[in-house]
């Protein structure tokens, strides 16, 4: 069993939905990202989605495509992503970590190359937000050789015949863009995303994971009411970037993800035995 198929089976015995992180690598620099990886663990992240800075992210918000720069300024590169990788899982065995980004930069690496040296690292899955189901086989066969899983995207826009697609090869879980548009800027209507996720649950067997829109712990607590996971990340990565030095920096994203994860965790009630 994966990582990331682990991880829910876990969850779903415990009756409780996942906090899922997301954080740029390299932002500021990579020093930072090392130490948040390392304790997010205990500040109640059940899996990581560490993003690859690309200088064109066209479905990020200016939250996220700023820390990207950041992070590109710094010098982080796909080989340090990996780097990144490689110590997180020196320490942290059972923590899935999903890499979040676009195609460019794995083209530019070598696709069976990368599906190799990521899996040889420690990543568990990959969310290529720009390469579409109809055309992600570059990726989609070196990643399944090497075990990693393709995590696909539906939106509110995603019908029926398009889903049929979606799934098609997806694995580890579904991401359910919340809102039409890209991350950080737009509210969501709860009640809308509860259909769409019961739809989507009933037409797959993957978790259903919602992500872009959620900014904060009384948000999350709602979506974790229903979905299998929230994804929070443009207010995480807003708070890397609002505080100072480096340990409040780290104190900050830290005690805001701790509250975050509260809010997910405690969502339900407790598990039925028996």
């Amino acid at each position: 069993m994966s990582r990331i198929a682990a991880r829910f089976a876990e969850l779903k015995a415990a009756n409780r939905a996942a906090f899922i992180p997301f954080v740029t690598a390299g932002d500021p620099d990579a020093e930072t990202t090392s130490a948040l990886l390392e304790k997010l663990p205990a500040a109640g992240a059940d899996l990581i989605e560490l993003g690859v800075p690309f200088s064109d992210p066209m479905a990020d918000g200016p939250a996220i495509q700023a820390s990207s720069l950041r992070a590109l300024k710094a010098g982080m590169t796909l080989v340090k992503v990996l780097e990144l990788v490689r110590k997180f899982r020196k320490t942290h065995k059972a923590t899935p970590l999903i890499l979040m980004g676009y195609y460019n930069p794995i083209h530019a690496y070598g696709t069976a190359r990368f599906a190799k040296d990521a899996a040889e690292a420690g990543v568990d899955g990959l969310i290529t937000v720009d390469l579409p189901p109809e055309e992600d086989e570059v990726l989609r066969l070196p990643a399944a050789a090497q075990g990693l899983d393709i995590v696909r995207l539906a939106t509110p826009t995603t019908d029926a015949m398009r889903l049929e697609a979606v799934l098609d090869g997806a694995g580890g879980f579904l991401y359910y863009v919340s809102i039409t548009g890209i991350t950080g800027t737009k509210s969501f209507a709860e009640s809308e995303v509860h259909e769409a996720v019961v739809r989507l649950k009933a037409a797959s067997g993957l978790p259903c994971v919602v992500g872009f829109g959620v900014k904060t712990p009384e948000q999350a607590a709602g979506v974790a009411a229903f979905a299998d996971g929230t994804a929070v990340g443009s207010a995480i990565v807003e708070r890397i970037a609002a505080a100072g030095e480096k340990n409040g920096r780290l104190r900050d994203t830290l005690e805001f993800c701790e509250s975050v994860a509260r809010s997910v965790h405690g969502a339900r009630g407790p598990a039925v035995v028996g």
